[in-house]
């Protein structure tokens, strides 16, 4: 099942394009280039409270979601199954498993679905026909995303910089206090 290009699908169609350009989505694609896009994409109804992304899962299908109706919860687990550590709320417009579209690796983060949601999704299956049938759109979409990626990338490097030197702030003061606990334990220490 695609969007309907005409009738009410029609205006769902113009709805999930609009919402695929927005700042939280793919907003470098022209609003033309999204309804090509959106063309090969099909709508889809997920329950509030499912998980439909899990961490570390390889799955088969490979596709990305455009969230048009509803919030869902990105969450990465932190050490262990049961600690886990929620990053983003996205709501319509928010993009979900881009990577997995490109590259097919298990997913990197566990959506679950905090409400009722509506989506469109392109499936890796959907992207090759699309390259096939508009291959200038498709290159555009590509580094559209790849773009977004690599923004992603430069903003977690940052905050790796800014750990690295929290990380290397409070290795300085426990060697201080090291060093003071040292003197201290000598000064106490009975001469012979």
């Amino acid at each position: 099942m695609e969007f309907d290009k005409s009738g009410s699908g029609g205006e769902a169609r113009e709805n999930a394009a609009s919402l695929l350009v927005t700042p939280t989505g793919l907003v470098e694609l022209s609003l033309a280039d999204a309804r090509e896009v959106v063309g090969f994409m099909h709508p889809k109804r997920v329950k509030a409270g499912t998980v439909f992304i899990q961490e570390g899962e390889a799955t088969d299908v490979d596709d990305m979601m455009l969230i048009l109706e509803g919030e869902v919860t990105v969450e990465y687990e932190v050490s262990s199954p049961r600690e886990t550590m929620v990053v983003s709320i996205m709501g319509p417009g928010g993009l979900i498993g881009e990577m997995g579209l490109l590259d097919g690796s298990p997913r990197s983060a566990t959506c679950t679905a905090a409400t009722d949601l509506a989506v469109a999704v392109l499936t890796r299956d959907a992207l090759l026909q699309l390259i096939e049938e508009c291959p200038d759109v498709a290159a555009r979409l590509l580094l559209t995303i790849s773009k977004r990626l690599s923004d992603r990338l430069r903003q977690a490097n940052r905050k790796l910089r800014t750990f690295a030197q929290l990380s290397r702030a409070l290795q300085q003061e426990l060697d201080a206090t090291h060093s003071v606990n040292l003197r201290l334990l000598e000064g106490e220490a009975p001469k012979a």
